[in-house]
């Protein structure tokens, strides 16, 4: 089996090292698109909230990011309709 050539670059817009290979490379647009900001923060619960939490994502086949979210997401859209 003959070894591929590989090479490392940076491409202009994301500042990322990534590996090409001799041909082609990383496109412009491709990927998973992004729904946001990221940010890293340290959340502390009771053990009994992160195990509801967890359930929550095994129940739905979901992430923790995601069932998060979700949480977040209602409570936000709750507060603006007055609601609580």
């Amino acid at each position: 089996m003959p070894a591929k050539k590989i090479k490392l670059g940076i491409p202009e817009h994301e500042g990322q090292l990534s590996i090409m290979f001799s041909q082609g490379g990383p496109r412009t647009g491709a990927g998973r698109k992004g729904i946001g900001e990221t940010r890293k923060i340290s959340l502390t619960l009771p053990s009994s909230a992160w195990e509801q939490i967890e359930s929550q994502c095994e129940k739905d086949g979901r992430s923790r990011s995601e069932v998060l979210r979700n949480m977040i997401e209602a409570y936000l859209s709750d507060q603006q309709t007055g609601e609580q």
